[in-house]
């Protein structure tokens, strides 16, 4: 009885343990850096030219991927479209402003990515 209790504990944690990391491998955390291919850009531009609203920028603020938001930018989920359509963006938020869509990391707030409508 104890040794066939001992190989089901086993198994049991073994199978938890596959679980685990099995959902850990679907799971995406957002980075501070994405490259998104041209074909992926003009998705996103896309899907989120309806949904944007482009805000206005501080002076001097100039959208570059590794830099901060400014504070008075609002950022938004994406939408379930974009996130469909290219899967490495969601788990970002996104912003615009100066007519580009910024592709923001939500745990630190910096750009990972910038697209533009000719991208």
């Amino acid at each position: 009885m104890r040794k066939s209790t001992s190989v089901a504990v086993a198994a049991a944690l073994l199978l938890s343990g596959v679980s685990a990391a099995a959902a850990a491998s679907h799971m995406t955390k957002a980075g501070d850096t994405l490259n998104l291919s041209a074909t992926q850009q003009k998705e996103i531009w896309k899907d989120l030219r309806l949904h944007a609203t482009n805000q206005p920028a501080p002076s001097g603020f100039n959208a570059a991927a590794g830099q901060a938001i400014p504070s008075g930018l609002s950022t938004y989920p994406l939408p379930r479209q974009a996130a469909r359509d290219v899967p490495a963006v969601k788990p970002y938020r996104y912003a615009m402003t100066q007519d580009k869509v910024l592709i923001v990391n939500p745990s630190d707030k910096k750009i990972a990515d910038v697209v533009t409508k000719g991208s």
